[in-house]
């Protein structure tokens, strides 16, 4: 089996001292490929970095998280806009609305993230889209924006069927991490809903650990626990969702 983490942190100071060691777990657990969302301008260095270390593994992404959008927000989208011209990076992400921590910066993060969409379609780019508490906010701006060519994953999806339909009609994919294999989350009945096709597996290192694990450091090693948790869900094999979530990522971020 073929792995593809399409959300991974590898690079955060939570891997410091065992940065190669947690790299090379998750390719010897066939985890092949390693989509790394960057944070803000600080996590740039370490991003990179890590991605010149490992490169036919770890695949950058740039763009400004959204609990990363303060009063310099724009400051920091010129260092993204300028490193967009320095070398490849495979997406716009993370990049989206969280209004979950903090709602004072709610219209820089509309701004911010109208933005990034605007170079993903001109780059064309996937956007890696965060939406903690901002599905139908982040909906309503891209039907809005209405940006033809647009594609990407809702990172973390953690809406409705009607929202994850809605998502899927615009163009864009769902990312399914740790959170499918907690007990009260209510992602399996999206999931089983939806289809194969449509599907990204995602870790979110350091975080959002699936069972056994909860509570503890995520890592990109753990990744088939969630695509076992699917094929469980949809009553199919493991190989089959690895094959299917796996081709899916490949296509939408050009990857080897």
């Amino acid at each position: 089996m073929i792995l593809a983490d399409t959300h991974t942190h590898l690079y955060l100071e939570e891997f410091h001292n065992d940065r190669q060691q947690t790299v090379e777990r998750a390719i010897s657990n066939g985890v092949k490929y390693l989509l790394l969302p960057n944070v803000d301008s600080k996590t740039l260095p370490a991003l990179h970095s890590l991605c010149d270390a490992f490169p036919a593994s770890c695949f950058p992404m740039i763009g400004l998280h959204p609990t990363s959008v303060k009063d310099n927000f724009e400051e920091e989208l010129l260092v993204m806009e300028k490193n967009l011209a320095l070398r490849s990076y495979i997406a716009i992400g993370e990049i989206g609305m969280d209004l979950y921590w903090d709602t004072a910066y709610v219209i820089q993060q509309r701004q911010a993230l109208i933005k990034q969409l605007v170079w993903a379609n001109k780059y064309q780019l996937p956007a890696v889209i965060h939406t903690r508490n901002a599905n139908d906010e982040v909906l309503t701006i891209l039907e809005e924006l209405h940006l033809a060519s647009l594609k990407g994953v809702f990172h973390c999806f953690s809406g409705n069927i009607k929202q994850a339909e809605k998502a899927i009609s615009l163009g864009f994919m769902l990312g399914i991490g740790g959170v499918i294999t907690f007990k009260n989350s209510g992602l399996g009945k999206v999931v089983a809903h939806i289809g194969l096709q449509h599907l990204l597996l995602e870790t979110d290192s350091p975080y959002l650990a699936p069972v056994p694990y909860r509570g503890k450091r995520n890592e990109s090693a753990y990744l088939p626990l969630i695509a076992s948790k699917i094929a469980e869900i949809k009553a199919i094999n493991m190989e089959e969702v690895a094959e299917v979530t796996t081709n899916n990522a490949k296509q939408l971020f050009h990857l080897p």
